[in-house]
């Protein structure tokens, strides 16, 4: 059975709506349609761009950001950096996202169209520390603002929220900025982050997370002027349900007129997760989520005309050896990574590096999402190389990592190896990457005859993966239970590579076919 929609099919929807990691949502609804888009830290394509017509099926239509910038600062991995929590709106006939990137400042970007095309980034406010940005544009009386929160790691502040009048158009600011929110005044409020501006009923509101993204809630604060004072109540918390942490995302009202919150729930190697909740206001005008503010778990779809089921797509056959809007490289990709060709799979160069021990490093893995649910992974890889120390494989990225696939040897045989390196990095600074070790076996190495395999991972409860694999003798099983871990602030990836130590001339390439995703119920 294929990966399936959270639509249950009755009427109703099951969260999470999005089990994979969608990390920091923000939503909004033009006409009948509705759009999301998530932080996309150091991948590339960045800033991914999902429709929808009932806020249940969602799929995913592109990308906003086709290279991440400054481009030199994102030709090697850095997982954890690059596009934080965006915020998607629509003003004056176009798309408009802006974001912070804690190490260079606030961008934006716009289109007249969803799919595009999206202008090339703009350095709204350059600094350090800048997160979270969220633009508001007063349509009553045609100011313009931005307010952004703070990363401690870069700014040394956190827990705090900045607000600035914008230029109309987006492409600067008009002052200086004034804390509007402190929330060290605010007894038992911590990591303040994540705002999302909004006029309603005559008030100014931000919605906006505290707590820390395991444990946090979701906050409301309004005033009658956009630079406060601003009053605050708890909207969203865990209460007695499982879902830890419930917050950060976007308020979104459908033409019918009904209120919806889209939000994350942080999953550990899954990565943060996106939960759908009703929202209705209160009798004293102040927003009220999920059931009196707790999650639900299951609740009536939203009153919108009926949608087949969807969900993001995840298995390729990969026509022509391009590949789908699933997948991402992990830096700014470089021509000659993949190439096009006539008929179907994925040809990916051996890329010459003198990381080849450790994936971590590697800005030519193409990745997608870990599935929150159980699942088994599968592709069919043949290794085109003669070059001594050549391989390619099947990966489960994260701050540890492990790979099954196809290596050449000094003799000329190809063998089928796994192998795996400890996590080593949670600890250390976001930037730059640190000393990490290098991989070892996780089985003993097995020939390959035909230089081809069939390789699988199962990932069951709490993402532990088990190695499977063919290589014309059936499916054998390899190496231990390995559990996938997440970077800092990204959950574990799937990545499918191939690379060569570092020498002369082309060293040949890897095929990857009918790779697939299937749900694995135990």
């Amino acid at each position: 059975m294929a990966l399936t929609s959270a639509d249950l099919g009755d009427g109703t929807y099951r969260n999470p709506v999005l089990d994979a990691d969608w990390s920091d949502p923000d939503l909004l609804c033009v006409g009948d349609d509705f759009y999301l888009t998530a932080s996309s830290f150091g991948r590339v394509p960045g800033l991914p761009l999902l429709h929808s017509r009932d806020l249940v099926n969602w799929t995913l239509v592109g990308h906003a950001l086709q290279l991440l910038e400054p481009a030199r600062d994102f030709r090697e991995p850095r997982h954890d950096c690059g596009v934080w929590a965006p915020s998607l709106r629509h003003h004056d006939d176009r798309f408009w996202i802006f974001w912070g990137d804690p190490d260079h400042g606030i961008f934006q970007v716009h289109a007249p169209e969803i799919r595009g095309p999206w202008t090339r980034p703009h350095l709204v406010k350059e600094g350090k520390g800048l997160i979270d940005a969220c633009p508001l544009w007063d349509e009553e009386t045609g100011e313009a603002y931005l307010v952004h929160a703070w990363a401690k790691s870069r700014a040394g502040v956190k827990n705090r929220l900045t607000g600035h009048r914008m230029r109309p158009d987006g492409t600067g600011l008009l002052d200086e900025g004034k804390v509007i929110i402190d929330a060290d005044r605010i007894p038992g409020w911590f990591t303040l982050e994540g705002p999302k501006a909004y006029r309603h009923d005559g008030w100014f509101w931000i919605f906006a997370p505290a707590g820390g993204v395991e444990t946090g809630w979701q906050g409301a604060f309004r005033s009658r002027g956009f630079f406060g004072p601003y009053e605050e109540r708890v909207v969203l918390e865990q209460g007695d349900t499982e879902v830890n942490g419930p917050h950060q995302g976007g308020w979104v009202r459908t033409r019918a007129g009904e209120d919806w919150f889209a939000h994350f729930q942080q999953r550990g190697p899954y990565g943060r997760v996106v939960h759908l909740q009703p929202m209705r206001w209160g009798d004293d005008s102040w927003p009220v989520l999920g059931d009196k503010g707790v999650p639900v778990a299951v609740h009536r779809k939203p009153r919108l005309p009926p949608q087949p089921p969807s969900a993001p797509a995840t298995d390729d056959d990969f026509p022509g050896g391009r590949f789908g809007r699933q997948w991402q490289w992990t830096a700014n990709p470089q021509d000659g990574w993949a190439t096009q060709h006539s008929g179907d799979g994925l040809r990916l160069s051996c890329v010459r590096t003198v990381d080849a021990q450790d994936l971590r490093r590697l800005p030519n893995v193409l990745t997608q999402r870990l599935p929150g649910a159980p699942a088994t992974v599968e592709v069919e890889l043949r290794l085109d190389s003669e070059e001594p120390g050549a391989r390619a494989g099947l990966a489960v990225l994260g701050d540890a990592f492990s790979w099954i696939g196809l290596q050449r040897e000094a003799d000329g045989s190809v063998r089928l190896v796994h192998r795996f390196a400890e996590s080593v990095a949670m600890g250390a600074p976001p930037t730059p990457l640190g000393q990490w070790g290098r991989e070892r076996d996780a089985a003993h190495p097995r020939e390959a005859p035909e230089g081809w395999a069939r390789l699988w991972i199962e990932s069951g409860a709490g993402a532990r993966c088990r190695f499977s694999y063919d290589v014309g003798g059936g499916r054998q099983p390899s190496g231990q239970v390995f559990a996938a871990t997440p970077w800092r602030w990204v959950g574990a990836l799937l990545g499918l590579f191939a690379l060569a130590p570092v020498g002369g001339g082309h060293a040949g390439a890897a095929s990857f076919t009918q790779f697939r995703i299937t749900s694995s119920f135990r």
